[in-house]
């Protein structure tokens, strides 16, 4: 029994997204491309919010969250699965290195949408009580949500790493994923797996539900809120504060709900990895220009960050 229990894989086979020759160079070049747009994208925001004192408010603080969050959480899959494309050797992955990239991967995952989730309370009280914006919305208010978000995001992937690492891989250690997740590695487990399947269930059901409904509320009372503005222009002005936000917010648990509330199965594996690409390498690519280009303080801040503040600044205004 004790040699049962005990893991005897020590290393994984990321099967990757195709083993069709002719496709991996074109993936690879698609998806280097959409990598490189994150990494300068979500590094550029992260830079002009810290430098850049115009942007030392509540909102772009937690935008300079999400975009860090959004830089780490795409290269912890990204490189790999890069790699895996063009190198039929390093789709192999380590017992440690696996578990390393799950407990990651999720906790970046659910920070987000903890951060999420604290960004819709801001733009509720910016729009819903604007005269009590800078009190209710305080530097330490700020800094204990942002906190929380990554205390719990922390905690909730720690409780899924601990119950995944423990399973006793003893047969196959080929893994129907580009990356090392929990339902993939949980039909690699030769014991039964129902309680880690009822916990993912459960606890992320709990965790996605209750900050999305968080999120409903919050924009159902903007919503309200919006409705009895008088003028045209300032129903405008509000919409387009929350715009952004509310697109992150649909690709997000769009293919997060999809992918996590399902139960695993090898038919759930394959579209679970085609979602994966969504959330992993094209959402986070797209994040920067759908908060940066719709913003205009944001772009101010670019142009002056890259070019200088006089450098082509009607160009940038005017886009």
């Amino acid at each position: 029994m004790e040699e049962w229990n005990r893991t005897s894989v020590e290393e994984f086979i990321l099967l990757g997204i195709t083993d069709l020759p002719q496709l991996q160079v074109f993936l690879f070049i698609t998806f280097l491309m959409f990598y490189l747009f994150c990494f300068v994208g979500n590094l550029s925001i992260v830079a002009v919010v810290i430098v850049d004192r115009c942007l030392h408010t509540p909102m772009y603080f937690f935008l300079g969250n999400l975009s860090f969050l959004e830089l780490f959480y795409s290269s912890t899959i990204v490189p790999k699965m890069l790699a895996g494309l063009v190198m039929e050797d390093k789709k192999i992955i380590s017992f440690r290195g696996c578990i390393a990239q799950l407990h990651v991967f999720h906790f970046l995952g659910s920070t987000e949408a903890m951060l999420l989730t604290s960004m819709s309370y801001d733009r509720y009280v910016a729009i819903c009580n604007p005269l009590r914006y800078h009190v209710l919305m305080s530097k330490t208010t700020c800094i204990q949500l942002a906190s929380a978000c990554w205390f719990i995001g922390y905690f909730y992937s720690l409780t899924h790493t601990i119950l995944t690492s423990r399973l006793p891989f003893c047969r196959m250690n080929r893994v129907t994923h580009f990356y090392c997740d929990i339902k993939p590695l949980l039909i690699l487990a030769c014991t039964d797996t129902s309680l880690n399947e009822s916990l993912l269930s459960i606890v992320t059901g709990f965790v996605g539900l209750s900050s999305l409904l968080f999120i409903v509320i919050s924009y159902l009372f903007i919503g309200t809120h919006i409705l009895n503005i008088q003028s045209s222009q300032g129903r405008q002005k509000a919409i387009s504060t929350c715009t952004s936000h509310f697109t992150v917010v649909l690709l997000y648990y769009g293919t997060a709900f999809c992918t996590y509330l399902r139960p695993a199965t090898l038919d759930s594996l394959e579209q679970d990895r085609m979602t994966a690409i969504l959330f992993t390498v094209i959402t986070p690519a797209l994040n920067p220009f759908i908060y940066a280009l719709r913003n205009k303080d944001v772009k101010a801040a670019l142009q002056k960050f890259f070019f200088g503040e006089h450098f082509f600044k009607n160009y940038f205004i005017q886009l």
